[in-house]
């Protein structure tokens, strides 16, 4: 009984803060689907999982901070990222962007990417429904550093790379989003104190068992 009122009053809690943010109006744009080059050929899990994310493309959610669930109005971008996946398949994929890195080095296959440059041999492995990573997009203590993370789409009609998830400030042809939506996938520039650091599938997803099984040490 304790444990109930308790969890009751955490809720409570929850649903105060997200209140006494102020939601800013969401900009948002909804995912091209049927400009994704890749779209057609990918297994039918990477296709739901597309699916869904431009279902939550759509519904004009913003950008909030703290937030996992649309019902709050607004979701920040692991949130998005964990609610997605909660939808498709996996019920143990972790809430933070830093925890999810560890889940997706551990159980899926971590390609880490030292090279901000698409034409790099290491982003040879990217396929839509990875897991994109960064670092140092806004000021935190981590171990490890990642603050930021998003899922790939793969290519749009113009051979753009686009991805989708949460953010207040990255950009869709031009446009500044805030919210979760679709974004063109940029590398950040050598002035930037942001860095992409990597990319995984989703284990039991976008993960080919056997690559995964090859990759871990006997």
């Amino acid at each position: 009984m304790f444990r109930i009122m308790l969890l009751s009053l955490l809720l409570c809690f929850m649903n105060l803060a997200y209140a006494e943010q102020q939601l800013l109006p969401a900009i948002t744009e909804s995912i091209p689907v049927f400009e994704l080059k890749e779209y057609p050929n990918s297994s039918v899990s990477v296709q739901q999982l597309i699916t869904i994310a431009s279902d939550l493309s759509q519904k004009k959610l913003t950008y909030l901070y703290g937030s996992s669930d649309p019902k709050n109005e607004g979701m920040d971008c692991s949130g998005t990222i964990h609610f997605l996946l909660n939808k498709v398949t996996n019920k143990d994929v972790p809430r933070q962007a830093d925890e999810m890195y560890t889940w997706a080095e551990k159980k899926g296959h971590l390609y880490k990417v030292t090279q901000q440059d698409f034409s790099s041999q290491e982003f040879s492995n990217l396929k839509p429904g990875d897991l994109l990573f960064w670092s140092g997009t806004y000021n935190v203590k981590r171990n490890p550093p990642i603050t930021h993370v998003m899922i790939y789409l793969g290519k749009n009609s113009q051979d753009k790379p686009l991805m989708f998830g949460a953010s207040d400030g990255r950009r869709y042809k031009g446009k500044k989003i805030r919210g979760v939506s679709v974004f063109d996938f940029e590398l950040p520039n050598d002035k930037s104190l942001a860095k992409f650091v990597g990319y995984s599938c989703v284990p039991e997803l976008t993960c080919d068992e056997s690559v995964v099984q090859e990759s871990k040490p006997n």
